[in-house]
């Protein structure tokens, strides 16, 4: 679970049905930083397992795919999608990208019926407006219905309050990565 507390105060997580097995998912947050930078990050695939929680499992599984981002580029991931079920693999493809302001990415192939994520960013007078608008449709009928309400929703709001922290951290320049942690806790296992 996610402390709520400790998320920025201009981070807003609204969700929508759409139809029976479609939902979609918006956020909004304001960070203080030029919409270039903040981009930049953004737009590298690599950085996703730093602002993912650990609980996934999120791993890159081809790191030197993700230095090179264009329109019609696809990046293969896996992640542990429910916790206690089973580790499955994510391909993601960027369908619409238009640097600084926009990129949208697909799920090729992953747990959902289909996902598409549209990353928005805008300058406003105190930095930058990023929105997510994530639509999703699951699986399985009723069951997907079913696992949405028990599971799914609360899940995908902690994936992205926890993104939100972590985002923040970043731009205040207190981002401790997630690789030096594992080295630290090598080490204090030596």
């Amino acid at each position: 679970m996610i402390d709520r507390s400790l998320l920025p105060a201009s981070f807003t997580i609204i969700f929508r049905k759409i139809d029976a097995n479609t939902h979609q998912l918006r956020t909004s947050q304001i960070i203080h930083l030029p919409r270039e930078q903040i981009f930049t990050f953004f737009k590298d695939p690599r950085n996703l397992s730093e602002i993912t929680p650990a609980w996934l499992q999120f791993r890159m599984l081809d790191h030197a795919a993700g230095e090179r981002v264009f329109e019609g580029a696809e990046y293969d991931y896996s992640i542990k999608w429910l916790p206690w079920l089973w580790r499955t693999k994510w391909r993601s493809r960027i369908v619409r990208y238009l640097p600084p302001e926009r990129f949208t990415d697909i799920q090729i192939m992953g747990p959902y019926h289909s996902w598409e994520h549209l990353h928005t960013f805008e300058e406003v007078s105190e930095g930058t407006s990023m929105k997510d608008i994530v639509t999703y449709r699951l699986p399985f009928g009723l069951i997907g219905k079913f696992a949405h309400h028990i599971l799914i929703r609360d899940q995908l709001e902690d994936i992205f309050s926890y993104r939100a922290m972590r985002i923040n951290e970043w731009a205040s320049g207190n981002l401790t990565r997630k690789e030096r942690q594992r080295s630290k806790k090598g080490e204090a296992n030596i």
